[in-house]
């Protein structure tokens, strides 16, 4: 479960870089930004999916 917090924070802080290169009109951060969002959220609730919530 570890892993899927660090996964999600990664993905959260990943947003506000998403949005600080919009601000900036930065093509190569945005797609970075929107690529790590992507595989890091996908990834995070995968995992909150499979192995459930801590009881």
């Amino acid at each position: 479960m570890g892993t899927a917090i660090i996964f999600a924070l990664v993905a959260i802080l990943a947003i506000f870089a998403f949005i600080g290169a919009l601000k900036n009109r930065n093509v190569l951060a945005l797609v970075f930004t929107f690529g790590t969002v992507a595989v890091f959220g996908f990834f995070s609730i995968m995992t909150i999916i499979k192995s459930g919530f801590p009881q």
